[in-house]
């Protein structure tokens, strides 16, 4: 899928996410691009840039994961409105603590000139910390 229309841009990034597909991910992002998710955690906050976005706020994310076990990540939603395109995904994985990530996600991006420029996600902060980085003792 390579069509310019936001919907399209957002689809064929959510499907590199889940191929691994790192040149795709990149040619997603504008070179102006951010990302911003709540909370306190290590993901949380605005990353600034593409190569934030993928080198920091991606990378972040994914350390958090056993890379020895599945990772998914499936749109259940997704609707459109000018440059403005809302996804809800289900995304899930086994964190490095051995713990299970089943996660609800929604996400509004902004897509401009057939790149991301903007994107907010929100999600359940604390299963995200349960899951893959608080000791549960």
């Amino acid at each position: 899928m390579t069509g310019t229309e936001p919907k399209d841009v957002v689809r064929r990034y959510f499907d590199a996410l889940v191929a691994g597909d790192q040149e795709v991910i990149l040619d997603s992002w504008a070179e102006e691009g951010s990302c911003w998710y709540g909370g306190d955690l290590p993901i949380s906050g605005t990353w600034q840039g593409r190569d934030q976005v993928i080198n920091g706020f991606l990378a972040t994310a994914f350390s958090h994961l056993d890379p020895d076990r599945e990772v998914g990540c499936r749109i259940t939603n997704i609707f459109g409105e000018g440059e403005q395109v809302l996804v809800e995904w289900h995304s899930w994985a086994t964190g490095k603590t051995g713990r299970a990530y089943d996660q609800k996600n929604s996400g509004i991006f902004t897509v401009r000139d057939g790149k991301i420029v903007n994107m907010r996600e929100y999600a359940d902060t604390q299963h995200w910390e349960r899951a893959l980085v608080a000791d549960p003792s």
